[in-house]
């Protein structure tokens, strides 16, 4: 199960077009004001009348029917009230205009709902894509695995977004259920492209190595041939960093073996304490191959017993902030949750306790990937 998360607007090149945005709704009321404004004074010898009919059109523009609505009525009331004031009433230019407001104002309403049906139809469409998209890089996290069971969470912080440069995988080999969690140092589209090259690398090598150091290997490579390609890649996914990425594997017997690129280490929760599961030997992120010395190594083999829980994650969840700048302490918030939940609503607690430690606020992706012993 994947819990697509919104994070609100961050500022950045969108925020000029915003401004407009705002600007364009509040124009008709503006008018509204600035006719007010003329029939009170000395200056109500301007006739403001079609100001008052394009009030309706104009926020048919920007806003949706409840806006629209608003502002029509708005218009009428001024009318009313400026006519009153004026005592024009019973003249042919008041009723005129009241006849262009009302005929403007239903034109108003009527395009005002057409559009944005078209546009929820559109975004509704995009909706469907962007699934089908997430589903074919982030598959649906399988409850079961051979003795395993499991569940995954990803939290996009791209506004709007349900993935980014995170990734998890988990798949059930002869050589036993082999999971990877990474994260790549990017964001938007050129990060998910890296990240899908990372997971069709595994999906594959993860069925023939014989060695897990061989599997994280294979992926590596996936990711700089893909690189190599000009337009598949950004180059400035890669020149920004890496794909930090950790692969795990749990083969017959009480044991864990892990291969850690670079990557935050796995906890491991054992009645009540949590303790991670650090290398012996630290590694370079994939992509960064060349700073590797010395032979390849072999995994990190650590107890993993019935009753056992496993958490991978990105650093998107232990460098996620409170308003004071407090890191989310992840160790005491497993340690917190109930013992005897299920898997799933053991990273749903976690979920909950991070948004709010963050106020519903994550300046990176994040994702939490669960394994039950």
């Amino acid at each position: 199960m994947r819990v697509p998360f919104r994070a609100p607007p961050r500022p950045g090149a969108g925020g000029h077009h915003q401004v407009l945005f705002v600007l364009a709704e509040c124009l008709p009321f503006a008018i509204a004001l600035a006719v007010l404004t003329i029939e009170f004074t000395p200056a109500h010898v301007l006739y403001t009348g079609p100001l008052l009919v394009a009030t309706p059109a104009l926020a048919a523009v920007a806003m949706g029917p409840k806006g629209t609505l608003a502002a029509v009525a708005l218009a009428v009331a001024v009318s009313v009230t400026t006519a009153t004031y004026n005592g024009a009433w019973g003249s042919q230019q008041v009723y005129t205009n009241f006849l262009a407001l009302f005929l403007v104002s239903l034109a108003s309403l009527a395009t005002s709902s057409t559009v944005r049906k078209r546009r929820e139809d559109e975004l509704e469409q995009v909706r469907r894509i962007a699934v089908a998209a997430q589903q074919a890089v982030l598959r649906p996290v399988p409850v079961r695995l051979g003795p395993l069971r499991m569940a995954g969470m990803y939290l996009a912080a791209e506004t709007g977004a349900q993935i980014g440069g995170d990734l998890y995988e988990a798949v059930e080999t002869r050589y036993g259920v082999r999971v990877i969690v990474g994260d790549v140092r990017g964001k938007g589209l050129p990060a998910v492209r890296a990240a899908a090259a990372v997971l069709g690398a595994f999906r594959e090598a993860a069925h023939y190595e014989d060695e897990l150091v061989g599997v994280i290997n294979r992926c590596e490579a996936a990711l700089l041939r893909d690189a190599a390609v000009p337009g598949v890649i950004d180059p400035d996914v890669l020149a920004e960093g890496f794909v930090t990425a950790l692969v795990a594997q749990v083969p017959e017997g009480a044991v864990v073996e892990v291969v850690n690129r670079g990557h935050p280490p796995p906890l491991l929760l054992r009645d009540g304490t949590v303790r991670a599961l650090m290398p012996a030997r630290p590694l370079p992120p994939l992509g960064l191959a060349e700073f590797v010395t010395g032979p390849p190594g072999t995994p990190d083999r650590h107890s993993f017993v019935p009753g056992d829980r496993l958490l991978l994650y990105t650093d998107g969840v232990i460098e996620a902030r409170d308003g004071g700048g407090a890191f989310f302490a992840l160790p005491e918030a497993m340690e917190a949750v109930e013992a005897a939940s299920e898997a799933q609503e053991f990273l749903n607690e976690l979920h909950r306790g991070l948004l709010r430690h963050t106020r519903h606020r994550l300046a990176d992706d994040a994702a939490m990937f669960l394994v039950d012993r």
